[in-house]
């Protein structure tokens, strides 16, 4: 492995230690099951997770990625059984022609852990994101499944982001979890770091108010901060105003209105990851997501949850906005307060 300059020792066996919770736990990958791990060097959290991989799966195949054919990745691939895992460590997003990895690997019943996007978060944004893959199963677990019961009982919500309050007056979708418990789910493994519960109202139109954001996905898809929190001003579930605008957050709305004409809010999501917060940042915006609190999605783009007015060739957008989340009401009971969840 190449040096690393600005990971410590220390760093990268707090790595190891939480991808070996991660294997077990999450995962519960044991030695009886194959395990490719594909990875590249091309920034020092790929390295240094390369590093934490090797120290948990000493009996692992390693694949450089830029030093072999992506045919002899797929052989690689063709070679492992139901229940085996693969672990993707990718500085940007690996392409394998046409080959949607992880979609492909999941058809074929086998356990994924990606890792993508990582040159995007150098020096501190690194050492946050290994933070970030500490896996505490009571913690996400019991949060994210109490979570989950009171947004499916809940008649409605109120986000207070600061004295503007965002309403809805509306039931929610069933709630999925990202918190590492894959009992009875289809696929084992994701995107991780992992933390995050996630629903929108079934009536779109019942979301009224305003809130205040400190952060959004800019048209780089990265974590893009104001200077001061932009205001959305919501009426039946679009965004029809917007207070202390930035250029790029302009923009990010006239290519919503473009492709669909309005801008709706749809996802409300419960972030979890105790390691993300509104001043410990990453630049990923997808791995940010995570981050605990509250974040919603622009656009008509929800490919989880199916409405009759929205059309997937038409939904082109999903961008997600970080609320300043001082409460968060569910059914009359407060769930959020002074930056944790109280469930």
């Amino acid at each position: 492995m190449n040096t690393l300059n600005t990971i410590p020792a220390e760093s990268v066996e707090h790595a190891h230690k939480h991808v070996r919770d991660i294997l077990a736990l999450a995962l519960k990958y044991t030695d009886e099951q194959a395990a490719v791990v594909v990875y590249d060097e091309r920034c020092e959290l790929a390295q240094a997770l390369a590093e934490a991989y090797r120290r948990a799966l000493p009996k692992a195949k390693f694949i450089p990625f830029d030093q072999v054919t992506p045919q002899a990745v797929l052989a690689e691939f063709e070679r492992l059984e139901t229940s085996d895992l693969v672990v993707l460590i990718q500085s940007a997003n690996f392409r394998l022609e046409a080959f949607r990895i992880r979609v492909e690997l999941f058809k074929r019943g086998l356990k994924v852990i990606e890792h993508p996007h990582l040159a995007s978060m150098p020096g501190a944004e690194a050492l946050t994101y290994i933070d970030a893959l500490a896996y505490d199963p009571a913690y996400y677990r019991g949060v994210g499944r109490a979570l989950k019961e009171r947004i499916e009982k809940a008649q409605g919500a109120v986000l207070d982001s600061g004295g503007e309050k965002l309403v809805f007056t509306s039931s929610f979708e069933a709630a999925r979890l990202n918190v590492g418990d894959y009992t009875g789910m289809k696929n084992s493994g994701g995107q991780f770091p992992i933390g995050e519960v996630f629903t929108e109202a079934k009536d779109l139109e019942a979301v009224n108010g305003r809130v205040r954001i400190f952060v959004f996905g800019d048209t780089a898809f990265l974590v893009n901060r104001p200077e001061r929190p932009i205001t959305l001003v919501v009426a039946k579930g679009r965004v029809i105003e917007v207070l202390n605008s930035t250029e790029e957050f302009d923009r990010v709305l006239v290519n919503i209105r473009a492709d669909e004409d309005e801008v709706w809010i749809r996802e409300l999501g419960f972030g979890l990851n105790r390691a993300f917060t509104p001043e410990r940042l990453v630049s990923d915006i997808g791995t940010y997501e995570r981050m605990c609190g509250i974040h919603l999605s622009l656009g008509a783009k929800h490919g989880l949850y199916k409405k009759p007015d929205f059309h997937p060739k038409a939904a082109k957008h999903h961008v997600d906005v970080f609320a300043v989340t001082a409460s968060v009401t569910l059914g009359g009971e407060v769930v959020f307060r002074n930056g944790a969840w109280q469930v």
